[in-house]
């Protein structure tokens, strides 16, 4: 940024808003893939506002009639439904590029509102976003439809009319390309720095007990029961559950509480190794994988891959499907039915034969 201020001729205290919107468009114009965007600019502004060395964050617009429609949502996914961050801001998006197409002439017309307006919405969405995405699209807005017509902004419930994106449950496999990878990971960790002795138990925590990357960052002190061999974690719609402390893992968290994190103020277990004093964020736990793929020159193994490996583990050791979910910490049998078509031990009796050219 600095190189980009000199280049332009501008002094540090003419970065405004739209200076910084001048900037992302140069980075992508160049072909950079990285700071890009408002939000991955904005723990390095806030820290150059509150020195001073930049013009202060200029204040939001007025409030229109979307965004008011959006903020009362917002706390109804949080406090009604018990969504997580990032859910709620995927359907929150999606909620106000389906409302602002609605508006005519700065005016949100919900009675007006029917099922034309929400085929059409989903009609152009669909030419923008593969099948994966587009039933993100479908789903959050048949939520959106529902709390619309729960709050009485619509009479009638139009989320039927959302139309339903071809697809089939259970047609693939899980991804279980990490099985192999797992001891690379482990041992890219350079276990002599604070950052490989943290890096080290966030993939035995991922991969052994099956954490997502949001659980694994609100770990705190306080759910590492060391006498009883167990944590808390902290799951989705505000679940929380006891899992027991395998001696690996507890080995590996100790080292880390002990020789690798820095005295801090907070109680998360996982903080950041460089920069504020911070706990780490659910992107930089989902980080930690990747960046450990790289340094041991394979292909990318994801956080939820290492999820993925931790069920295999549990069908190919002889556990069946009651036990992942309890593993996975599933709500719904549902969820875990994808694993089936891994045990492959289990669904061998049930096949039939392929049919001959005379049984034909």
């Amino acid at each position: 940024m600095s190189r980009w201020l000199e280049r332009e001729g501008l002094a540090s205290g003419q970065l405004t808003a739209v200076r910084v919107e001048e900037f992302i468009q140069a980075r992508r114009n160049a072909g950079h893939r990285r700071w890009l965007s408002q939000r991955s600019l904005r723990l390095m502004l806030g820290f150059l506002r509150d020195a001073g060395i930049v013009p202060p964050q200029e204040p939001d617009t007025v409030v229109g009639p979307v965004e008011d429609v959006l903020d009362k949502y917002r706390v109804y996914l949080q406090h009604e439904r018990r969504l997580g961050e990032r859910t709620i801001r995927g359907r929150v998006d999606v909620a106000r590029g389906f409302l602002t197409a609605q508006l005519v002439d700065g005016e949100l017309r919900l009675d007006r509102l029917g099922p034309e307006a929400v085929a059409t919405f989903v009609e152009d969405a669909s030419k923008r976003y593969a099948t994966g995405s587009m039933k993100v699209v479908t789903s959050s807005l048949r939520a959106l439809l529902r709390y619309l017509f729960v709050t009485a902004a619509l009479d009638r419930d139009l989320s039927a009319a959302v139309p339903s994106v071809a697809g089939w449950r259970l047609s693939t496999l899980p991804n279980d390309s990490a099985a192999d990878a797992v001891p690379v990971l482990l041992e890219s960790c350079d276990r002599t720095t604070a950052l490989g002795q943290r890096d080290f138990a966030i993939l035995l925590l991922t991969a052994r007990l099956g954490l997502r990357a949001i659980e694994v960052a609100r770990l705190s002190l306080e759910d590492l029961d060391w006498r009883g061999g167990e944590l808390v974690v902290r799951g989705k719609g505000g679940r929380v559950d006891r899992m027991p402390l395998p001696a690996d893992v507890g080995d590996a968290l100790a080292d880390w509480l002990r020789h690798g994190r820095r005295p801090s103020v907070f109680r998360e277990v996982f903080l950041r190794t460089i920069g504020p004093d911070a706990p780490m964020a659910r992107q930089s736990v989902v980080m930690v994988p990747r960046c450990a793929s790289r340094r041991a020159g394979i292909p990318v193994v994801a956080a939820h891959q290492l999820r993925h490996r931790a069920a295999c583990q549990v069908l190919a050791g002889g556990g069946n499907l009651a036990e992942v979910a309890q593993l996975l910490r599933h709500h719904g049998e549902d969820t875990t039915a994808i694993y089936a078509n891994v045990d492959m031990a289990a669904l061998a009796p049930v096949v039939r034969p392929w049919p001959t050219a005379d049984e034909r």
